[in-house]
């Protein structure tokens, strides 16, 4: 009899908690995903696409906000201070592992104070260079800019990106001095190239690609570790520098100390979001590859990440705008 009762007693437990959930303002709210950056870019794109997909598989309304601002610390400062409950995540890219270099103090710390969800999409970028520029290649680039140091310019569409770091990783790489241009924006610094005011750029492959298809820009290499499907007469980077690999990402994030259960419910609906159709030809539209993997994948690879730019972001002196 007694067992009887609290069995009678862990079930109305039970029945209770469901029902609280259920008639809970937290049960019916939106999830919202923060983004670092303005409307309109490839990480709102991205955070679009994948937040109307996951909330179909959630079977609830996922909203996107956007709060751009000092190169993505203002939204993810408001998701590492968030109530680990779901409702409020993040849509981070790499600027989350190049900032815990670049800025000497960070009101967050980019590992501790998240819960890595999965990786949405990686996206390598094209090294281009105005068709005046007499190098064909890499190498012969290379080459002349060792014969006349500090005389190319790169265009830097935001200091600190991946972009300026990628340029930043290939000096490094080939011993060469190349000058930074930079710009408030990508569109400013590839209208330059164009016009030939500025000799290089590395650009994400979507801005670039009708250029290089038009001649109007002759692309040298691309940044990923094999040729581009968009682009397949493009040799590699690390052909010519073996090793050389930079590619910008874009990552799904909540609070740290997400509940397990709510954790794989989320991080699950994500990945089957950025496997649907839909979602993987709006990514690859992007000149993006879709990723959607495990939670600890993506969970090793941001710790991975943030030693491999630091490297990098102290070669470059990069300081925050």
């Amino acid at each position: 009899m007694q067992l009887r009762r609290s069995l009678c007693v862990s079930l109305l437990w039970v029945f209770l908690a469901e029902a609280s959930w259920a008639q809970s303002p937290i049960a019916n709210a939106p999830v919202r995903i923060l983004v670092g950056a303005p409307a309109g870019g490839s990480t709102d794109t991205m955070a679009r696409a994948v937040a109307h997909a996951m909330g179909q598989q959630l079977g609830r309304t996922v909203v996107v906000e956007n709060r751009p601002g000092a190169g993505g610390n203002l939204a993810a400062e408001a998701v590492a201070r968030a109530a680990p409950d779901g409702l409020t995540l993040l849509m981070s890219f790499t600027s989350h592992s190049i900032n815990a270099s670049l800025y000497p103090r960070l009101p967050f710390d980019p590992v501790k104070d998240f819960t890595p969800l999965t990786m949405v999409s990686t996206s390598p970028s094209v090294l281009v260079a105005h068709p005046s520029l007499p190098a064909k290649n890499v190498a012969e680039l290379v080459a002349l800019a060792k014969k006349q140091p500090g005389k190319l310019n790169f265009a830097i569409g935001a200091l600190g990106s991946s972009l300026h770091l990628a340029g930043e990783a290939f000096k490094l790489k080939a011993g060469v001095f190349i000058v930074n241009i930079p710009y408030r924006g990508t569109a400013p610094a590839v209208q330059d190239v164009l016009a030939g005011q500025v000799e290089l750029m590395f650009a994400a492959v979507g801005n670039v690609q009708q250029h290089i298809r038009a001649g109007k820009l002759k692309a040298l290499g691309v940044t990923s570790a094999q040729r581009l499907s968009s682009l397949p007469d493009v040799p590699v980077i690390a052909d010519t520098l073996p090793g050389f690999e930079s590619s910008a990402w874009f990552g799904l994030f909540g609070p740290a100390k997400l509940p397990p259960d709510l954790l794989r419910t989320w991080s699950d609906a994500a990945r089957a979001a950025v496997q649907s159709p839909d979602v993987r030809r709006r990514i690859e539209a992007e000149g993006a590859t879709p990723v959607g993997n495990s939670p600890q994948e993506f969970a090793q690879f941001v710790v991975t990440d943030i030693a491999r730019w630091r490297e990098v972001v102290k070669f470059s002196g990069a300081k925050p705008e």
